[in-house]
């Protein structure tokens, strides 16, 4: 979450890590905090995901208060896919190797 943090908040001029495209290291960022939470608390993914969502809201609260970032709503949705695609990926990883069957 920190490394996350100070992503986000880094100037834009910095030379950072990315996707190539804004709403995609949004997604990216978030599916590892989905699956990461997922796996660290499981049977409670409406509570992991609400409060890294929550987070998510912070982040971009943040960046509104920096000089070059900008908060957009577009970006607290690509958060929220993110989640969804890891947490998803959590379930179906923890399905195939824990054995069970469709």
């Amino acid at each position: 979450m920190l490394v996350l943090l100070v992503l986000s908040l880094a100037p834009a001029s910095a030379s950072l890590p990315t996707t190539g495209w804004d709403k995609g290291n949004h997604a990216l960022g978030f599916a590892v905090l989905g699956l990461l939470g997922q796996w660290a608390w499981p049977g409670r993914t409406a509570m992991v995901l609400t409060a890294l969502l929550a987070y998510g809201g912070l982040i971009e609260l943040l960046q509104s208060l920096t000089p070059d970032r900008v908060a957009e709503a577009a970006d607290l949705l690509a958060d929220w896919v993110g989640l969804l695609l890891g947490a998803g990926l959590a379930f179906l990883l923890d399905k195939n190797f824990s054995g069970e069957s469709t």
